[in-house]
């Protein structure tokens, strides 16, 4: 351990030994630790998809919470949306899929999460994040944010890149799950 890493550990074993309160009470070891991984999902694409299976193995149950009313023009429709997560991720069974609205923070606690999952991409995902975990501990200092590195073969993609891949008729192969890969295809026919 580092000269630094080793001193703030004696900072912090030093303080909670003089009786400073830890900054959010700790759940019983029996309760299940439950994870909120937020987002819009329009669509969910494979690197989203990793990052559920991740957290899968890392926590009791995950929760993957569909963002209703976002300020952003969607192609699916919040029902759409639930349904093709729910079917991209039908094998885990620790994995629920639930839509809200509201702030992300507070829809984490009244679930029962004890951690916000988050994928970074590049730095520049962190630098939002970062602020975005600042101001929900600000807001609510039980539920912590997790922060998972995309894997390499997905760090390519966003939604906003496969719908305008998909528009164009070009292949999905590998970067979305085979029902949104047929829902992708179906709009484009539609014209949406």
């Amino acid at each position: 351990m580092s000269e630094r890493r080793s001193e703030q550990a004696d900072h912090l074993t030093h303080d909670l030994a003089a009786g400073a309160q830890d900054p959010a009470p700790r759940p019983p070891a029996s309760d299940p630790f439950i994870a909120l991984y937020p987002g819009t999902f329009d669509p969910i694409h494979n690197g989203h998809l990793d990052l559920i299976r991740r957290s899968s193995f890392l926590f009791h149950r995950v929760i993957v919470g569909i963002y209703d009313k976002p300020a952003k023009n969607l192609l699916f429709t919040t029902e759409e949306r639930v349904q093709l997560v729910r079917e991209s991720i039908a094998d885990l069974s620790n994995v629920s899929v639930e839509n809200y609205a509201g702030l992300t923070i507070e829809y984490a606690a009244s679930s029962g999460a004890r951690a916000i999952i988050r994928g970074l991409r590049a730095t520049s995902d962190f630098d939002f994040e970062f602020q975005v975990a600042l101001m929900n501990r600000h807001l609510n200092p039980t539920v912590e944010a997790v922060f998972l590195m995309t894997s390499l073969e997905h760090a390519h993609l966003s939604s906003t890149l496969v719908k305008e891949i998909a528009q164009l008729g070009a292949r999905l192969e590998g970067l979305v799950p085979p029902p949104v890969a047929r829902a992708l295809r179906g709009a484009r026919e539609r014209g949406s």
